[in-house]
């Protein structure tokens, strides 16, 4: 096993650009990854979430970093990014703060967060 470091950028929440539609709200989160001293900047990865849902606790969609190929563990990843996505945003967010309501939707916004995060990879054997 060996150790990424993750340094989170920034996110775009809810972006028409980036396949939000009706159903689904899709966000965007801007990232680097550094593994056994190899860096791989200017990644990113998208968020789903379901339209009208709540933002504590419904469950979101994470997908892997785009054009990333490397060791990963997708699951130490997911929850980094839900982390990083719900310290911006929801009740307890430090972007917007959204509690009690419902049908509450607001579209590109964009949120420079840094943060940095750490997480233990395959490195055989578990590339995507």
């Amino acid at each position: 096993m060996a150790q990424a470091k993750i340094k989170l950028r920034r996110l775009v929440q809810d972006s028409q650009e980036y396949g939000s539609d009706d159903e689904h709200m899709v966000s965007r989160v801007f990232f680097d990854v550094e593994i056994e001293g190899k860096k791989y900047q200017g990644l990113h990865c998208d968020v789903k979430q379901i339209v009208g849902s709540s933002f504590e606790s419904a469950p979101l969609e994470v997908s892997a970093p785009a054009g990333y190929k490397g060791p990963f563990n997708h699951q130490a990843f997911q929850k980094i990014i839900e982390n990083y996505y719900h310290s911006l945003v929801g009740s307890q967010g430090r972007g917007i703060r959204i509690g009690g309501g419902s049908n509450i939707r607001m579209q590109n916004n964009t949120f420079v967060q840094p943060s940095e995060a750490t997480f233990e990879v395959q490195v055989s054997g578990g590339t995507w």
